[in-house]
């Protein structure tokens, strides 16, 4: 799949849908007409917030699932949309999703990767899975094979988290970088263990992309206080 087949939906975190292009008015209100993953179209009222955000472009965050089974169709992927669902939870701010499966292969899941950073020029590329210490696990090996600066702070604090939940988070390797303007972030597989991780590191994702000139990622603040340092005067 290449970028001009990517998603077309924008998730928005106040109307838990998926935005389309079409858009009317009623009674002298905005709406937009959305289709909930859930049932039918319906029309759902934009929250006064994000409107000056739907008017600029979304930003493209990849999703990539690393998993031999998901890949040959014998199993489900639960790790992106645990992935997608978190971000809906989040972000205020329209983005789109890029998602991918590949099998871990570690040319494989370096290639998407560098896809998706270079060609569909995501602000930020999460992983799932290939992170524990198998034969086959080798999402981190690809991670560093493609980022020109590694972040091994993201990797810490998620397994600090993790610890505390279970004792084998020990054996996790995933770890975080940055590829041009993109930050490229591994979480393991299990879908509670990503909110877990997620919910750890993401105060800080935001700011991150500030540093590297990449679009605005605005957090709920009722459910995530993103950092930004405060601008000095004068400054």
């Amino acid at each position: 799949m290449n970028c001009s087949q990517k998603s077309e939906a924008v998730y928005h975190h106040r109307s838990r849908t998926v935005l389309h292009d079409r858009q009317t008015a009623t009674n002298g209100k905005q709406f937009r007409l959305s289709r909930s993953p859930f049932s039918g179209s319906h029309f759902y009222p934009l929250h006064p917030n994000s409107l000056s955000g739907i008017m600029k472009n979304p930003a493209n965050i990849g999703i990539l699932t690393v998993s031999d089974r998901a890949s040959r169709g014998e199993y489900q992927d639960l790790g992106g949309p645990a992935i997608v669902s978190y971000l809906q939870e989040l972000l205020v701010s329209p983005w789109t999703p890029v998602s991918r499966i590949v099998s871990d292969d570690r040319h494989l899941i370096a290639s998407e990767l560098k896809q998706l950073a270079d060609d569909c020029q995501c602000c930020l590329i999460i992983t799932t899975g290939g992170t524990g210490p198998a034969v086959r696990d080798v999402t981190p090996e690809a991670t560093v094979d493609v980022c020109d600066k590694l972040l091994p702070g993201f990797g810490e604090l998620m397994r600090k988290v993790s610890l505390e939940k279970v004792p084998t988070a020990i054996l996790s390797r995933q770890t975080a970088g940055i590829r041009g303007q993109t930050l490229i972030i591994n979480l393991p597989g299990q879908p509670r263990a990503i909110r877990d991780c997620l919910g750890a590191v993401m105060p800080a994702i935001p700011y991150c992309i500030d540093l590297l000139e990449g679009p605005r990622l605005d957090t709920d603040p009722e459910r995530c206080n993103a950092f930004r340092p405060k601008k000095v005067a004068g400054s």
